[in-house]
Formats: structure tokens, sequence, C-alpha cells
């Protein structure tokens, strides 16, 4: 495993088959809430007549086959891979018991196989921080207390922000659940200073404050002292005597330790930092988890890593890491997204395919997924109606868009259209009069048509007959209709596109690192 990688698949099965015992030092996982809503990823928005955004994911899970049998593993029926205690068993027969057969269990089954698996890799010194909000946020935190047992609980903390909502007959929600569990008495703690509130300001101005700790068994005092120079001047007064406390602690007058509620802006539609991820969480809430619990050269997972802010804050924090997604859009747009923000970076990308072999057995898995990782070699947007439930029904024919500029016209952009179809299965010559009459009724400038297969001939005809189209911006003519191959791809071959074509992800802001590393022998 190389100190930077993404893991595509599902991360239960990297879990066990590709991550050793004892490897991370932080695990930060923000999975699925169990919501029930569908999350649409937004693409780079000012395009002309462009789909803008596409099905990312479907925020909830559902009692199924496979449910089922990792429920009866979690309680004792049938021999479980996972590392089960009486302390589980008895948890998930009484989940049974209160929630039923239903999604929430679903829910609480899948995280609860996965929350062990990532004890395992954890070491001794690590900690592990689970986002949740208020749908499960109370299950999950019986969860961790059986995994990680409740003496290894730190904190529960409160991120807490600020957003726009609509009227509601109740308490506007503005906060989400952060549960923070160490794997031991010895974790890897780092004092975090912020800007302190006004009664703490006010303390400040006092010059000093006095707490009761203990320190080796004993309990003595702690002088807290934010200003060297206003202790000194007590002193000589008379109305302090260092002498009778234990400890003296000089302070930065600036800033606080921080506590367990969070005051961190939550990322609007405007935000700089918005990607067009719908879970994106903001830098500064993985930048303070970060340092709170590990240091450079440590390495950090994250399983359920969406838009990549984990790994790229780790990346800048000089961390060592490793994020997984069950979703290839996931992977494409963090490939993006660290690429732009350290143009130097060499990541290892697990599960993306690398030859024809690996691409035939993606498209067999998950014709879904396939689609996505196709479409990326050609820096297409995925189609507004690409989803998994539309994909079991008729083609539409439209998997994909690649925009360009075709014109300037009053110093305004004028943009093309090319649209992509993806086969993964069997190809004929009407595949090829389907795509050339979609582009025609969608008034597209031409179509490119990706297969899995090598085209035939009849095919390749079909193609050379639909003509050519001509872009006035570089008066140059490109073919209507194009056919490649996935093994042309594979081989670097790409489409002929205006070279004004654009990019199709929204851009993360470029960031330089001089990075540490301490490798590991795996």
């Amino acid at each position: 495993m190389q100190n930077r990688t993404l893991y595509f698949g599902d991360n239960l099965e990297i879990l066990r088959e590709k991550i050793p015992d004892e490897t991370f030092d932080l695990i930060y996982l923000d999975p699925p809430f169990n919501s029930n809503r569908n999350y649409n990823v937004i693409f780079k928005e000012g395009l002309q007549d462009s789909p803008a955004q596409v099905q990312a994911f479907e925020d909830s899970w559902h009692w199924t086959r496979e449910t089922q049998e990792v429920f009866e593993e979690l309680v004792g029926i049938r021999q479980s891979k996972a590392e089960i205690n009486a302390d589980i068993i008895n948890l998930m027969q009484a989940m049974e018991k209160l929630v039923g057969h239903n999604d929430m269990l679903a829910y609480l089954t899948m995280m609860t196989v996965r929350l062990i698996k990532l004890r395992r890799v954890l070491k001794s010194t690590g900690s592990i921080y689970l986002h949740c909000d208020p749908t499960a946020s109370h299950y999950l935190k019986i969860v961790m207390d059986a995994i990680f047992d409740k003496k290894n609980f730190r904190n529960e903390i409160v991120w807490h922000y600020r957003r726009w909502t609509n009227v509601s007959d109740r308490f506007k929600k503005m906060h989400d659940i952060i549960l923070f569990y160490s794997k031991s008495d010895n974790a890897t703690f780092n004092r975090i200073e912020i800007e302190p509130t006004e009664s703490q300001r006010a303390v400040v101005e006092r010059g000093y404050n006095v707490n009761s700790v203990v320190k080796d068994g004993r309990k003595i005092l702690q002088l807290l002292v934010y200003d060297k120079n206003i202790v000194d001047k007590l002193v000589a007064e008379g109305k302090i005597n260092l002498s009778k406390y234990g400890n003296v602690v000089y302070r930065d007058s600036s800033l606080t330790e921080a506590n367990d509620v969070w005051n961190i802006q939550y990322l609007h539609s405007q935000a700089k930092e918005r990607l067009g991820y719908p879970t994106q969480k903001p830098e500064a809430l993985l930048e303070r988890i970060i340092k709170a619990s590990s240091n450079e050269g440590d390495w950090v997972l994250d399983p359920f890593c969406g838009c990549g802010t984990t790994v790229s804050v780790a990346e800048h924090l000089k961390r060592n890491w490793v994020g997984i997604d069950i979703t290839m859009l996931a992977i494409n747009l963090i490939r993006h997204r660290l690429a732009k923000q350290y143009p130097d970076i060499k990541m290892f990308v697990d599960g993306r395919p690398k030859d024809l072999g690996a691409a035939r057995a993606l498209f067999k898995k998950d014709p879904f997924e396939f689609e996505y990782w196709a479409l990326d070699l050609v820096s297409a947007v995925p189609a507004q109606s690409k989803t998994k439930e539309n994909m079991r029904g008729a083609d539409k024919g439209i998997d994909g868009v690649i925009n360009f500029i075709k014109d300037i016209e009053n110093n305004k952009q004028v943009y093309g259209r090319l649209l992509v179809q993806v086969k993964g299965g069997g190809t004929h010559r009407n595949d090829i009069a389907t795509l050339k009459g979609d582009v025609d009724r969608e008034k597209a400038d031409g179509g490119v048509f990706i297969t899995l297969e090598n085209p035939t001939k009849p095919m390749r005809e079909e193609a050379v007959s639909a003509g050519s189209y001509e872009v006035k911006f570089t008066h140059q003519t490109y073919p209507k209709i194009q056919i490649l191959t996935v093994e042309d791809l594979l081989n670097n071959k790409k489409p002929e596109v205006p070279l004004v074509a654009l990019s199709y992800y929204k851009e993360a802001k470029t960031a330089k690192v001089e990075r540490k590393t301490k490798g590991l022998g795996i």
C-alpha cells in the first residue's frame, strides 16, 4: 500500500482483503446517514444547454439478502468473518427487537460490521471520528461502545453551523454529531487552540484563572495564566503567591483550548471550497480533527471519502493517507481535485481499470460504474438521466456530454456539445444510427461512441456517412460521429475534440506542500 492510495470498491471488501492490522493512526468516516435522500453531484456551471448534475448516490440502506446474512453473522447464527464478541451479539439482538427488520436495522447492521473492521486496522495509539446526524447518532454511540469499549469514548463533538432553512414547526437543525473514540488510553492527542469566546476573554482580562487538577494521584492547583507580564505584576503587588501552585502554564492571550462544540462555517452553495459534491464538509473541520489526533507522517483513512476533503487536508498537513469509495464518480472527482491542488502529486488508484481485462471485469460487475469510468477517460459529463434505476429500463442513448467552445459572438462564448454513448456489450450498425439520431434530435454538434468490443465494418461505414462539423473558433472540421474502443482509450487515444474543450469538474484551488513521509512495510 503506497502512502497516497485511493481504493475503488466496497470498503468492507477492501478492509477485509487489502488492509493489514493496525495500519492507521486516525480514521475519519462520514457514512450515509440513512436519511432516505438521493444526492446529485453538481458539475461545473455556465455550460449552455448541458446537463448540470447527475445522481451520485442514494443516502439510504435497505434490508436485503446480503444484509440478512451479515446480521446473522453479527448475532452468531452463521460463521462470521468479523471479530464478534458477546457485547455485539447482545446489542444486535436488542436492536432487532427495538427497531425491527427495516432500513434502520439494515443501516446499523452494515455500519457495525464495517466498524468492527475499522477497529482492526486502527493502531493501538489511534483514534476514530464517526460523523453522524440525529437520525442514527444515538444508536451508533451504543454500537461504538460495544466495539471500541465505552471506556475509550472521548467526546461527543457538536459541529454547530449556520445556514438558511425553511420555516418549520420545530427548532431549526444547525448541528451534526461527531463521535470521538480511541483504541486505548495511549492515543495521540494534540491540544487545539482557537479564538476565545467573550466569556473566556473576560478571564484573559483578569489575568489568571485557577483550576483544580490531579497529577500523579495527588490533587494540586494549576495556575493558568494568559500573560506573563500580568502575572509578574500580580506577584509584585503580593496578590498571588506562585509557591502555592504545582504548575504554571503560560498561554497566548488571544487563544483558548477548543471544547466539544465546534463553530465552523457550513459550506453554502457559493463557498469557494464547494466542488459540487452533496455532502462535502469544510476543510476547517477535517483540519481540526487531523491536527488533534495525528502527527506529520502518520497514516489517515477515510473509508467513505466522497469528494476527498479528508485526503486533501491530510496531504496538505503532510500525512500519509488512504481513501475508499464505492462510486467511480467519487474516485474520478478526487483524482481531478488532488491533481489540481497538488500538481506534482503521485497517487495510486486501486480498482480503476488499467487494461482491457480489468475493464471487462468492471463491466460485468457493475455496468453503471463502467460507464462512469469510460466517460471520465474522455472528460465527459455523465448525463443527468444516468442512474442505476434508469439503466434497468430502456437505454436513452445519451450517457454523457463533452462540452467545448465552438465560437465567440458579440464577445460571448458559444458552447458546443458532443454526445457520448458507452457500450459494454454487443454492438451493431443500428447503435451508430441511433447516436446519429440523438445528435440531430438534441441539436448537438457530434457524437462519440465508446465500445468495449471491436466495431464492425458496417458500424464504421455508418459513422463515416454522418459527415463532419466545423468549429468556427478554430476553423477546423471534425468527424460528426467518432468510434473509439476501450482499448484505444487505454492506449491514450482520445476523441477528436477542439483544443478549447472544457473541464467538467469544478476546480479546487492549487496548494503545494513539502512532505516528510514515513513508509510502511506493506
